[in-house]
């Protein structure tokens, strides 16, 4: 157990490590052993008896046990940091250890190739006898440098027990080790404390001292220390049992599990002979929720001890939850072939039931028939075997012989083998054959109340499947009164009323109780509510679409569509920035060198590629922010006098939603219509800003799962609504895509120029609208609706010659369009009113020619008659304008009906005024205006009486 400093003789089965300041310990190693190939085993020669060896080192040896993975210090370094410094990387005590022997190991394997090249330079003869002198090849030499390998001695092993070492402790340090224990016997810790330091100093390889200290920190309730020198101890002394056994009780004290697990590997392998530690560590594997180690575990605990059947089946059980029943089955066949004559049943139905579950019955049946011909030898074989053959026999098609294996399963004996019964009933069911299957669950109606609402739940479906719908309704009502989730129920039930024109009921059962409002809205609660899911939402909004409740619709449907593209939009931006978690961080600065002189590590290099060593550093980094973000946190709640409980949770990085109502719902072609549907209803119930909220999450989704027409009409419908919402500009970008696709069309840009007009113009607005504008127009400079708006917005801020400079460029593009002929007279008219302008009368004479020119387009209508008319009026030339004012009077002009848009509901539109068309009214007032001014006011109220008092 004691070791000196000095090095160990060649024989040791011991791989020894040694941590050097400026070189590798491998390195060092493997170096020594290439330029000593012929020396070592001279001075095994010197001593023919080999007393240097221990009796236990010389019967290892001779056994061929594995080598043990052993750590020595160096007198230059100070051990005692390990266990008083932390670690920068934030790594445990144990995994700093797993660290250094994986590189070592990696390492190792990578000087193998050079050694190999080194020796097969040699010449021949002298390889011979060196090989010769060393009585061992060279590949039993290298598979001594490497952990957990040695190469066997060419001597025989030599009884008898071995005198004399040279591995002696030193007198001093012997001394000051019972000085350090009666100081720690009579409770004086801290004298004992500075008395082993001493020691580490003199015999840092020395396990006592280390031992001792973690009893003293042990004693003064330091049991974090304690645990790191206990540690040190251990891997100083790698085949003391009983330390490690320590360990894993203080880390489970401690609550680390994964240190407690390493612990018990390195218990185990000093200790292989103890099965109470296999099983400690097969279910700490469980704990952790590592099945597939745990299931191993257990496998080998089987082999070590093949009666235990508790042990076989809970290594199946944890297989079958890993995926691995093939493996489930070879464990199980190999267990039956080892016990021949004297198997257990029970692990005849495990295999059986495996095999079921793979459907391979016809196998699972030659394994029940193999137990009845050799196990149950004048036994009665038991009853869950015989059901599980007739099960097998109804699988594979043989429903008579299966019915003679079922002949003990009686309504009598119904309550006495519920379970069996089941399982029958579910194979005649999964068979198609609903008629016997019916039979056997019908054995269990008196008792159906111990199952919840399944049992009538299945009886309900063997009589929907024989088409017997009238008692499957009746069963459907009993099992959804009893069942907890009943969603899928309710569903076939409510199918079941719309076959029979019982539309009413089947609403009723697919509404939510009247207590549901006040059911908390919990994210564990809305997954077990049936009311909530959105399957139920959207079958019972079909059927109020079938029945023509547009608004019940849009009630029930428009919660769980917003909802479920909500949520799906949110995670859509969590997926975009992944980001790593602590423990994957931790295991990427794994491969760095921290570069500290005080502790094991000093001098270690990292083994790994320039792009891992980047990773490895950014990964620091990163934890270093992360460490000090979580300080902060602390600082500040501590502060606030909160109690600061750190979350140090492995998965920090993913981000837990509730799952939509429906999954993948754009994904589904079938419910494209169904939000358009949904989109016009709202709209059609000018629940305009619920529809446009479809609408945009809809269109920020869509990707590649819609198709180009069914965005087409998304956007064309948001364009639409935006016509009679308070602000327009959230249906702003569907009317720019619509415009965009359609620069020619007048009704698009009618939409778009509606909604500019009811948007108070801001900065910003005014600067994204001309922006805009001017692009369309570079893009399309034949396009006539940009250029009228353009003007259009010159004239609302009085600049008339801007503004008819922009109608002139259209009236070239469309000379006979009658508005564009209107817009240039009206402009070059407003324009005469300028202070600026000096020939004011050839500005209206060409205005005027324009709104001629539009009444001829027109063909003299009123509305072109009523124009010239206020024109004159509007210069002062009174006679002509009573002139064509008589005129408009002369003319009854008919209304017409108000434009409805496609998503408009034409009941619900309240412009029903009857003559809004006709003129004669404005046209009578502005007429008695005149008459009034020029003092024939009787005539003025004669005009007034006979067109504009009603």
């Amino acid at each position: 157990m004691n070791t000196s400093d000095d090095s160990l003789l060649p024989g040791a089965a011991t791989t020894i490590v040694v941590f050097d300041a400026v070189e590798h310990p491998l390195e060092l190693e493997l170096q020594s052993e290439q330029n000593n190939l012929g020396e070592e085993d001279d001075e095994e020669d010197d001593d023919g008896d080999n007393s240097d060896v221990s009796e236990e080192e010389g019967e290892t040896e001779g056994e061929g046990e594995e080598a043990v993975y052993e750590f020595q210090f160096q007198k230059e370094m100070d051990p005692l940091s390990f266990a008083e410094e932390e670690d920068a990387s934030g790594l445990q005590p144990y995994e700093r250890f797993e660290r250094i022997q994986h590189n070592y190991e990696v390492l190792a394997a990578k000087m193998r190739p050079t050694l190999q090249h080194c020796t097969s330079e040699m010449p021949p003869a002298k390889r011979l006898r060196q090989e010769e002198n060393l009585g061992a090849s060279f590949e039993e030499i290298m598979e001594t440098m490497t952990y957990g390998m040695r190469r066997k001695s060419r001597k025989a092993k030599q009884k008898g027990r071995r005198k004399g070492s040279k591995n002696k402790a030193n007198p001093e340090v012997t001394r000051k080790l019972g000085d350090a224990t009666l100081h720690y016997a009579h409770g004086r810790f801290e004298e004992a404390i500075s008395v082993l330091k001493e020691v580490v100093r003199l015999a840092p390889n020395l396990s006592d001292p280390y031992h001792t200290l973690g009893l003293i920190y042990t004693a003064m309730s330091d049991h974090k220390k304690a645990l790191n020198f206990y540690m040190i101890a251990a891997h100083l002394t790698p085949k003391d049992a009983s330390l490690w056994k320590l360990l894993v009780t203080r880390s489970i004290e401690q609550g680390d599990k994964r240190q407690a697990n390493y612990c018990l590997n390195k218990a185990i392998t000093a200790e292989p002979g103890d099965i109470s530690l296999r099983f400690h560590r097969a279910s700490l594997y469980v704990e952790l929720g590592e099945h597939q180690k745990a299931a191993e575990s257990y496998e080998q605990i089987s082999r070590l001890c093949p009666d235990n059947i508790e042990v076989l089946i809970k290594a199946t059980q944890l297989y079958q939850k890993c995926g691995q029943h093939e493996r489930v089955v070879c464990i199980l066949e190999d267990h039956l072939k080892n016990h021949a004559n004297d198997a257990n049943l029970s692990v005849v139905d495990l295999l059986a039931s495996v095999l079921m579950e793979s459907n391979a019955y016809a196998r699972a049946l030659e394994h029940i028939e193999h137990a009845e011909q050799v196990y149950c030898t004048g036994k009665e074989i038991p009853l869950y075997l015989i059901v599980k053959a007739g099960i097998c026999h109804v699988h594979l098609g043989h429903l008579e012989k299966a019915e003679a294996y079922f002949i003990f399963l009686q309504p009598e004996n119904a309550s006495a083998h519920p379970d069996l019964i089941i399982d029958v009933a579910d194979s005649f069911m999964t068979v198609g054959q609903y008629e016997p299957a019916l039979k056997y669950y019908m054995m269990l109606e008196e008792d159906a109340d111990k199952y919840n609402g399944y049992l009538h739940l299945k009886i309900a479906r063997c009589y929907l499947s024989l088409k017997k719908r009238v008692q499957a309704i009746e069963y459907y009502y009993t099992a959804i009164q009893r069942l907890d989730k009943s969603a899928d129920a309710r569903l076939t039930l409510s199918s079941l009323l719309l076959e029979e024109d019982r539309d009413d009921e089947a609403i009723s059962v697919l509404s939510p109780p009247v207590e549901s409002e006040s059911v908390p809205d919990t994210k564990s609660g809305t997954s077990k509510l049936w009311w909530r899911s959105g399957k139920i939402k959207l079958k019972l909004a079909e059927i109020h679409e079938a029945k023509g409740s547009f608004e019940a619709f849009a009630d029930v449907l428009f919660p769980v569509i917003h909802e479920t593209l909500f949520l799906e939009t949110v995670q859509q931006k969590v997926k975009a920035r992944k980001r790593l978690s602590r423990s994957v961080l931790s295991e990427r600065v794994k491969v760095l060198d921290d570069h500290q002189t005080g502790n094991v590590f000093h001098g270690f290099r990292p083994v790994a590629s320039s792009a891992d060593l980047s990773k490895a550093s950014r990964a620091k980094r990163l934890l270093q922010k992360k460490n000090a973000v979580k300080e902060a946190k602390r600082a500040a709640a501590l502060a606030a006098g909160i109690d600061w409980k750190s979350d140090d949770s492995d998965n920090e990085s993913l981000q837990v939603f509730r799952e939509p109502p429906f999954p993948d719902l754009l994904k589904d072609e079938g419910n494209h219509h169904l939000i358009v549907d949904l989109c016009k209803s709202l709209s059609s119930l000018r629940r305009y800003w619920d529809a446009l909220k479809i609408i945009n999450l809809s269109l920020k989704l869509a990707g590649n799962t819609l198709s180009d027409q069914m965005k087409e009409e998304l956007r064309t419908l948001g364009a639409q609504i935006e016509y009679n919402i308070d602000d327009p500009a959230q249906g702003r970008g569907c009317v720019r895509y619509i415009v965009s696709r359609h620069p020619y069309s007048f009704s698009a840009w009618n939409c778009y120029y509606r909604g500019i007009l009811r948007v108070e113009f801001c900065t910003i607005c005014s600067i994204t609208h001309n922006k805009f504008l001017h692009s369309m127009r570079v893009k399309h400079k034949d396009s006539v609706p940009p250029i009228v708006i353009s003007a259009h917005q010159f004239t609302m801020i009085s600049q008339h010659q801007a503004a008819a400079r922009e109608y002139l460029e259209a009236h070239k593009l469309m000379p006979n369009n009658p508005l564009i002929n209107l817009c240039v007279g009206t402009s070059l008219i407003n324009l005469a009113f300028g202070h600026r302008l000096q020939n004011k009368h050839q500005s209206i004479l060409q205005g005027l020619t324009f709104l001629y020119n539009n009444s001829r387009i027109c063909e003299d209508s009123q509305e072109a008659l009523y124009n010239i008319a206020r024109a004159y009026h509007h210069v002062g030339l009174v006679s002509l304008a009573t002139k064509y004012y008589e005129k408009v009077l002369a003319i009854s002009e008919k209304d017409y009906p108000i434009p409805v848009l496609p998503h408009e509901n034409p009941d619900l539109m309240d412009s029903k005024r009857s003559g809004y068309c006709d003129l004669r009214r404005e046209a009578a007032y502005n007429l008695h205006l005149i008459y009034k001014k020029s003092g024939a006011l009787d005539l003025a109220r004669q005009i007034l009486k006979d067109h504009v008092v009603l």
